[in-house]
């Protein structure tokens, strides 16, 4: 059986929306009629994009974050005290308040039911399923330890979405001054500053620099506003198209380990995904190359991830992780060392998690010091540009009264 998402019509005309199992749309559309229902739209339960206007846009029906880390979190609550998979996942579907959500768990159930593994039902869902997540269930699987895995993962997400979510809030004071701030200065710059510019010209007097400046800016802005949108608009387009080629993606991705601040962030982060995939991987029971070669895929860095396959190569010809990751060149000493001694105790995933944590830890540090500072340096910019405003309308009108 598969699972369907309907929108049907009951007797007063009122909408109703659920999911529901049948063998087929048809089946489904005579149960809503049983059920004194008229089905308008009935559809397989899958991470669909939406349609307008005959053009498809990427806006995929997919787990969010914290949807993903619940859904993990419950799963494996569930699985741990011994309740069979399907039961868990219809539990955990009937759990969720989000429709979509629950259409997904839905979906992923029906294929456990068809005889699919679970590892392989949610590779049926990529955008909400990355490979590291199907590896490790797979591994889970395997193992016999799917809770455990699933446990790890969790903690994992859970994690990823605390640090996620703690850059965001504190960037989220700083856009929005500086939103707020580009509102006011564009407002004063077209409504207020020509009128006043205008009483001062036509006085005769000679004008200031400043206030001559600031003419040409209004002008600019006033008569050109299209013209500046469109460039930044292109401007951020071509950047888009040239960082989409491999080539240019490539030689920037290098390029960032030469910045010095941009470097430290980039080297922290890499290493705190690279060794935490790592980790959940080689402690759910998949070997150590097959583990290098998808936590290399979730390394953002299209230059280190090639340097990190090669080093993949190495291991498999028999050289040690320690010195295979010596050569990418681009991972913090304390990792480099944790790793080797993971591998001469035979504890390695327990090193790499623990290495893990400390370079989250720093990645956080950085971050949250430079959005600090970002919030007086926006005060002190937008200080300047009010006292820029305010000299170029004030020192003509002194001069008027000067020389009355």
């Amino acid at each position: 059986m598969a699972a369907f998402e309907y929108l049907a019509l009951d007797a007063n005309g009122k909408q109703n929306k659920g999911v529901l199992e049948a063998d087929s749309a048809r089946q489904l559309r005579q149960v809503l009629r049983d059920q004194g229902l008229m089905p308008m739209e009935v559809s397989p339960a899958t991470e669909k994009a939406s349609k307008t206007a005959g053009f498809s846009l990427n806006l995929a029906r997919r787990m969010s974050g914290l949807d993903r880390v619940l859904f993990t979190r419950q799963l494996a609550t569930l699985i741990g005290s011994s309740l069979p998979l399907e039961e868990a996942l219809s539990a955990v579907a009937q759990q969720t308040e989000k429709q979509h959500i629950s259409a997904l768990i839905m979906g992923i159930r029906s294929k456990v039911l068809e005889g699919y593994s679970l590892a392989n039902s949610l590779r049926e869902y990529p955008q909400s399923f990355n490979e590291l997540y199907c590896s490790s269930v797979a591994a889970g699987e395997q193992s016999g330890y799917l809770d455990r895995v699933l446990e790890n993962l969790s903690d994992y997400l859970e994690r990823q979405f605390e640090s996620t979510r703690n850059v965001e809030m504190a960037l989220l004071y700083p856009v929005a001054l500086l939103v707020l701030a580009f509102f006011i200065v564009g407002a004063l710059m077209i409504y207020v500053v020509p009128d006043m510019i205008t009483v001062i010209e036509d006085s005769g007097q000679t004008l200031p620099w400043v206030t001559v400046v600031l003419i040409g800016m209004t002008e600019v802005l006033r008569d050109y506003w299209w013209l500046l949108l469109a460039i930044i608009l292109g401007t951020i387009a071509v950047l888009r198209w040239a960082l989409a080629q491999p080539a240019i993606r490539l030689r920037w991705d290098h390029q960032k380990y030469s910045i010095p601040l941009v470097r430290r962030i980039s080297r922290s982060a890499s290493a705190a995904r690279y060794a935490n995939t790592l980790s959940i991987l080689t402690s759910a029971g998949v070997p150590l190359v097959e583990a290098m070669n998808i936590a290399s895929e979730v390394v953002g860095n299209s230059w280190l991830r090639r340097r990190l396959q090669e080093a993949t190569q190495t291991v498999s010809e028999g050289m040690s992780l320690k010195v295979s990751l010596e050569q990418v060149g681009q991972f913090p000493p304390m990792l480099l060392h944790m790793v080797g001694s993971g591998e001469q105790s035979g504890e390695l995933d327990a090193m790499l998690d623990r290495v893990a944590e400390y370079q989250q830890a720093e990645v956080e540090r950085i971050v949250s010091t430079l959005v600090k500072m970002f919030e007086p340096m926006m005060l002190l910019l937008m200080g300047g540009v009010v006292l820029f405003i305010v000299m170029a309308v004030l020192l003509p009108i002194l001069s008027m009264n000067t020389l009355v």
